[in-house]
């Protein structure tokens, strides 16, 4: 044990001693972060008591609060909450009476960061609809297959990625946001709708990698959304809390910051829309977008010239702000929040990380979770993030971790396993997948998580090389998706998908492809040709990029799966292989 496992010799409480205390006081009978035990779809959850039931309850009653303060900011435009509701009235009424939205009905939204996509979420929502956040960075191939799957009424979206949804089915009304401007204006005497909205009702559908070749719709509900937001809020006030006792300081004499946000993540995403969006609603704080694809030096001008507070530095992002020479010039003083999500944030990127950003440096911390779970599962940071880099941190209030062998067991501590998580949050199933949702989700309502880990000292810790799935900038991608896509082309006899390290990416995808025909008459391998062919039906952050040729059959198991783990690599090459 450290000292600070114990009390010490003058009976000062250790730090299990003061998180106990803390907890009991936020979250016990009267506390802000009140629980309670409720079932919730026939089993058993912790949830908290004074919460909202629906987004649109949260909306209405975070934007009185907040009013004339500002929510959304994308260049010149800055709407406030008052705004934003207003414009929320507004559109929800044109979308039921132009349109016939209603109750269950499914609005897509395919559109870059910018505050219309968020009011077209929100109205969607307030009707007791159902919004499909369709991947902005999908080609027509996959954009269809999200249609076809949601069957939405309208389908909202920018000019840009309209274009690229190619055909659109007769059935789906498509709106250009860039041409309808007045969609998102407000209107004299409109009001939010009252259509009543269960707590177990679908709000949203996000779309995650397939482990069988096509994206699979996660549905949200209404309560896994507000759990969210309250669950993220409640972790950082306890951790708050508890660190301000430990050094023996009232918290309520410690004036709140008001955090003025950067959201570069994309709203199709958890880490965008309810990270970044949602919670920053509920707490009062101004969401900062920017135009374009990621620009390091660009977000260095909106730190500075915005003053923001704090950022969520996804996948490959952080590495190419601390890597930009505008660093050295900028004034990043006011950062002082950095989080990580979408992939583990190594050891050493954390000493760089701190080392730019001093003022920033306690409060470096990452949570782990996803689109499935809703809520975040673990989460870390501070002091222990830095004697524990490699973990993904500690379950969060109202989430059970259970890491189980192949057989369903549950592992002892120290043993690895599948991931698998219980909330009163997860999704409710993958819209019109229920086969896909009867694996996902067991007796119980325990989560399969698909990912390995392992429990040591009540923290999660994750082998990231013992699944499948590839993490490149933070985006999940299956390789059977490629595979399929590859042995799809006339030339490729069998092929294999895998992810490689990369410095920045995290992970870069490579494919082992198997030439039709005989080694010796084959012609040159084109991985040029193979990556076009990929192109044309995946979006480019699937696309292969590095590329190994073999001649001999990949090895199998008895089962016929190829063993990845056996295929070496030994010719890697980004161009042709003559």
């Amino acid at each position: 044990m450290t000292d600070t496992d114990t009390a010490d010799e003058g009976g000062s409480p250790s730090a299990d001693d003061i998180a106990a205390a803390v907890r009991a006081e936020l979250c016990g009978p009267g506390g802000r972060w009140e629980t309670t035990l409720e079932d919730v779809l026939g089993e058993p959850h912790l949830v908290f008591v004074n919460r909202y039931r629906s987004v649109r309850d949260m909306l209405v009653a975070d934007a009185a609060r907040h009013g004339d303060e500002h929510f959304l900011v994308l260049g010149d435009t800055r709407l406030t909450f008052a705004e934003v509701v207003d414009r929320v009235a507004a559109t929800a009424e044109r979308l039921r009476v132009e349109f016939d939205v209603g109750h269950g009905d499914r609005v897509a939204i395919l559109a870059a960061n910018r505050p219309e996509w968020v009011v077209t979420f929100l109205a969607t929502v307030s009707l007791g609809a159902i919004a499909v956040a369709v991947n902005g960075w999908w080609t027509a191939d996959e954009i269809d297959h999200a249609l076809h799957l949601a069957e939405p009424k309208v389908l909202v979206g920018d000019a840009r990625r309209l274009v690229r949804a190619g055909q659109v089915p007769d059935s789906i009304t498509v709106v250009d946001m860039d041409e309808r401007a007045d969609l998102f204006e407000p209107a004299p005497g409109a009001v939010m709708p009252d259509v009543a909205i269960g707590e177990d009702d679908p709000a949203l559908i996000l779309f995650t990698s397939g482990t069988t070749g096509r994206s699979k719709g996660a549905t949200l509900s209404h309560r896994g959304l507000v759990g969210f937001v309250d669950g993220t809020i409640h972790n950082g006030d306890e951790k708050k809390t508890i660190v301000l006792r430990q050094l023996g300081i009232d918290p309520a004499q410690v004036p709140a910051q008001r955090e003025i946000s950067l959201n570069t993540s994309p709203l199709f995403h958890m880490s965008g829309l309810l990270a970044g969006v949602l919670m920053h609603l509920r707490s009062g704080s101004t969401v900062v977008f920017r135009d374009g694809r990621f620009d390091p030096a660009d977000v260095l001008r909106i730190i500075e010239e915005e003053r923001i507070t704090t950022w969520s530095a996804i996948g490959a992002m952080a590495p190419l702000v601390l890597d930009h020479p505008d660093l050295a010039t900028r004034d990043v003083s006011s950062l002082t929040r950095l989080g990580s999500g979408g992939a583990h944030l190594p050891q050493h990127l954390q000493e760089r990380i701190a080392e730019r950003f001093p003022q920033a440096a306690h409060a470096i911390g990452q949570g782990y979770g996803s689109s499935e779970s809703v809520g975040v599962v673990t989460s870390i940071g501070g002091q222990a993030f830095r004697e524990h880099p490699d973990s993904a941190g500690a379950p969060c209030l109202g989430f059970e971790v259970e890491i189980r062998d192949d057989a369903g067991n549950p592992c002892p501590d120290g043993v690895e396993g599948e991931v698998h998580v219980r909330s009163a949050w997860s999704m409710l199933g993958y819209w019109g997948d229920p086969a896909a949702t009867a694996e996902a989700l067991k007796p119980g309502r325990w989560l399969a998580m698909g990912d390995i880990g392992r429990i040591e000292d009540g923290l999660l810790y994750l082998n990231s090389r013992a699944r499948d799935m590839i993490l490149r900038a933070a985006e999940n991608v299956y390789p059977v998706e490629i595979e399929h896509r590859l042995e799809a082309h006339p030339d490729v006899a069998e092929a294999a998908v895998m992810g490689v390290d990369h410095p920045v990416l995290g992970q870069e995808v490579k494919a082992v492809v198997v030439p039709v025909g005989d080694p010796a008459a084959t012609g040159p391998f084109d991985p040029e040709a193979l990556a076009a062919w990929c192109a044309e039906t995946l979006a480019a952050y699937k696309v292969p990029s590095v590329w190994e040729r073999r001649d001999e059959p990949l090895p199998r198991n008895a089962s016929g799966k190829v063993v990845k783990a056996a295929i070496t690599g030994e010719r890697q090459l980004s161009g042709h292989d003559d």
